[in-house]
């Protein structure tokens, strides 16, 4: 890792341990959780209001995604779902209630505050099959062939190094397993120093790479049927965008 791209995940990791600890100590007060402040394209307002009213505020309150991944998913009963950026939790237990008792969600995160928060969220929803892992998304801390779907919240942006993280992805997908994640996505005729100009690193503008790019660096990772389907502006030439694709089946050896 060069030294700017050791910085930049500092940064990064200063930023969202502030915004765990604002909402920790807002708790404390006669008002209930603070939510981090974000504009009207990110964070808990992007999830149904039904969904918002199950889970403990504290976890709402810490939203900073871009939307709601774990029905980008579309999970089913009895599956594994990693989370990758789990911060205070929110989509880590909307997943475990959408796979069940059976199935099990697990959030990765590199944040020592927001692992705090999410498992003092996690045993306020009183959900067990969930478990929060510490470490980072270019070196996931899982066995290969682990999990059937990887979901991420606007976090995949603000890695300095994204072949790593799809390659990770890839690799700890089960053969036939997907990704359904939101991120930050550019326009295509966006050079690096204009999605610069649109907002800082941590705001996850800066580091999104273009469609082209995303699509380009999935299908070098060994993904298929990749998707990136743009839902709603965050700023000029830059989206939040719905990203799928699955890791192919492998043919066994001498069928086909």
């Amino acid at each position: 890792m060069t030294e700017q791209s050791a910085d930049l995940r500092e940064t990064v990791r200063r930023r969202y341990a502030a915004s765990a600890l604002k909402v920790t100590e807002g708790g404390t007060s006669c008002c209930g959780p603070e939510p981090v402040e974000v504009d009207g394209n990110f964070g808990g307002a992007l999830y149904a209001a039904d969904e918002r009213d199950a889970l403990p505020a504290e976890a709402v309150a810490a939203a900073l995604g871009c939307g709601n991944p774990a029905a980008v998913a579309d999970l089913h009963e009895g599956e594994r779902v990693l989370d990758l950026g789990s911060g205070g939790g929110i989509d880590v237990l909307l997943s475990a209630r959408r796979v069940g008792p059976g199935g099990k969600a697990y959030g990765l995160d590199m944040t020592e505050e927001m692992l705090a928060l999410a498992l003092a969220n996690q045993k306020k929803a009183g959900v067990t099959n969930v478990e929060f892992l510490k470490g980072e998304i270019e070196a996931i801390p899982l066995p290969a062939g682990t999990m059937d779907v990887v979901i991420s919240n606007c976090v995949i942006n603000l890695s300095t190094d994204k072949p790593a993280v799809f390659a990770e992805m890839f690799r700890v997908l089960v053969p036939g397993g997907r990704i359904g994640v939101l991120d930050v996505v550019a326009d295509d005729g966006l050079t690096p120093a204009q999605r610069a100009e649109r907002g800082d690193y941590v705001g996850c503008i800066a580091g999104a790479l273009s469609f082209a790019e995303y699509h380009d660096g999935l299908s070098a990772a060994g993904f298929t049927d990749i998707e990136l389907a743009p839902t709603h502006a965050v700023a000029d030439g830059m989206h939040s965008a719905i990203v799928r694709a699955v890791k192919p089946v492998m043919a066994c050896p001498g069928v086909g």
